[in-house]
C-alpha cells in the first residue's frame, strides 16, 4: 500500500488507515476478541495509522487499541479529545486537556500520544489563540508529540490550517461531500499540514449495500441521530437525507462498475476516489470485521481512477447533494 507524510508529524502512515469508533460498541455490540481481528487484519494488510477518540466507548477503543500495541510496532494512533465535557469554549483549557491526554495516555498504555485531536470543538475553540498555547504546552511537557483538529466545516478547516503548529486536520470528505476540494485541501497543500478523511464511505452508502429498506441497530448512530439530535447530522451518512443517498448510491455503483478497476467493489472504488485526491494523507474507513478491514485496505494499491468515473462523481454530487449540503459544511 501506498504511503504518505501525515502532515507536520513527519510520520509516514497508510493512505488508508482504520478508523476504530465502530470498536467501541457504538455502533452495535462488538466484542473485544472481533475489534481486536480487525485491527489484526488492518495491519497484515498494510495499515499503518488507527483513528480513535477517548469518548468510543467512553474509552473502550484506545483501550483494545492499547492492549493490541503491546506486541505490534510500527502503528501511529491518532486520538481525540474534548467531547467528554460539553463541548463549550470555556471548557477547552489546559487543566482539561492534560486531564484528558493523561487518561488516554493510560488507555493506550503509552507515556507519548503520537496525535492529538481536538474532537469537533467550537469554531470559537478552533479561532482562539489560547487553544493552541495549550497545545503546544502539551507537546513541551511530552504528553504528545503532535496534535491537529478534527472539524465539522471547511472554514473551521481552513482556521486550522492558518496555525503553526497544526500538524493535521480531520473532515469528513467522500464522493457525497466535495466541498474540500474548493479551499481546504489546496490550504493544508500549501502549509504542509495533513488531511485525514473520515466518513469516507457516507457511513456505508457508497458501499452499495443499502436500499430504501435497510434498518439498523436501535443502538447505532445510523438510526438514532438521524435528526442529530446526539450530535451533528453530518456524520451520520455525511448529513444526505437517506433515501437520497440510497439513490445516489445506486448511481454511484453503476459508475465504479463501468469505469473503476476490474474487481474492486463500489466501496473499494470510493475510498480511491478519496486516497487519490492531492492532499489527502489519509482515509480512515471503519470495519466491523477482518474481511471488511482487508477488503478496505486494498482500496490504497487500486490504481489511478479514470476520468470519466471523476466526472461522474462531480454530476452526482451536484445532481443529489450540492444545494443540501454544500454551504452547510
Amino acid at each position: 500500500m501506498d504511503s504518505r507524510k501525515l502532515g507536520r508529524t513527519g510520520r509516514d502512515v497508510s493512505v488508508i488507515g482504520l478508523g476504530t469508533w465502530q470498536l467501541g460498541a457504538d455502533w452495535g455490540e462488538v466484542t473485544e476478541a472481533d475489534a481486536t481481528a480487525v485491527l489484526e487484519a488492518s495491519v497484515e494488510s498494510g495499515v499503518t495509522v488507527f483513528d480513535t477518540a477517548d469518548v468510543y466507548g467512553d474509552g473502550r477503543s484506545e483501550q483494545v487499541i492499547g492492549k493490541f500495541l503491546r506486541s505490534h510496532d510500527g502503528i501511529t494512533v491518532a486520538t481525540k479529545m474534548g467531547r467528554r465535557m460539553d463541548q463549550v469554549p470555556e471548557n477547552y483549557v489546559l487543566d482539561n486537556f492534560r486531564a484528558w491526554t493523561d487518561r488516554s495516555r493510560k488507555n493506550l498504555g503509552v507515556d507519548t500520544l503520537d496525535l492529538v485531536q481536538l474532537h469537533c470543538p467550537p469554531s470559537a475553540t478552533i479561532d482562539a489563540d489560547a487553544t493552541y498555547d495549550a497545545l503546544d504546552a502539551l507537546v513541551e511537557d511530552g504528553a504528545i508529540a503532535a496534535y491537529g483538529v478534527s472539524v465539522e466545516t471547511a472554514d473551521q478547516a481552513l482556521s486550522a490550517i492558518a496555525r503553526p503548529h497544526v500538524a493535521s486536520v480531520q473532515i469528513i470528505l467522500n464522493a457525497f461531500r466535495l466541498k474540500p476540494l474548493d479551499r481546504v485541501l489546496p490550504a493544508a497543500r500549501e502549509a504542509g499540514v495533513g488531511i485525514i478523511a473520515r466518513v469516507p464511505l457516507a457511513s456505508g452508502l457508497l458501499s452499495g449495500k443499502y436500499d430504501e429498506h435497510t434498518t439498523f441497530a436501535a443502538d447505532d448512530h445510523r438510526t438514532y441521530n438521524r435528526d442529530g439530535s446526539a450530535f451533528d447530522v453530518g456524520e451520520t451518512f455525511s448529513g444526505v437525507d437517506f433515501a437520497t443517498g440510497v439513490a445516489a448510491a445506486r448511481e454511484f455503483t453503476k459508475l465504479a462498475g463501468q469505469y473503476g478497476p476490474e474487481g474492486a467493489t463500489p466501496a473499494q472504488v470510493a475510498l480511491a476516489w478519496v486516497a487519490q485526491l492531492d492532499g489527502v494523507s489519509t482515509v480512515i474507513p471503519g470495519a466491523r470485521n477482518p474481511d471488511q478491514a482487508r477488503a478496505n485496505a486494498a482500496a490504497g494499491s487500486l490504481p489511478a481512477l479514470a476520468p470519466e468515473l471523476q466526472d461522474g462523481v462531480r454530476k452526482l454530487y451536484d445532481t443529489y447533494f450540492r444545494e443540501a449540503v454544500h454551504d452547510r459544511w
